[in-house]
């Protein structure tokens, strides 16, 4: 049962590091890193903009 619920786990994770920005829908590597650094999923320059400008 405990093997059910942790390949559950693992396609879940999977779908999460698409590299796809949830700003510009732009497909990056830095996505994943900055989801796992920052909780976001945004590429280097979206992430640098909202920096810049919060709003």
């Amino acid at each position: 049962m405990t093997d059910e619920t942790e390949d559950k786990n693992v396609k879940v994770n999977t779908e999460e590091l698409n590299n796809i920005c949830d700003e510009c829908k732009g497909e990056d590597e830095s996505v994943t890193q900055n989801l796992i650094l920052t909780g976001f999923k945004l590429c280097k320059s979206c992430r640098i903009s909202k920096t810049i400008f919060p709003l």
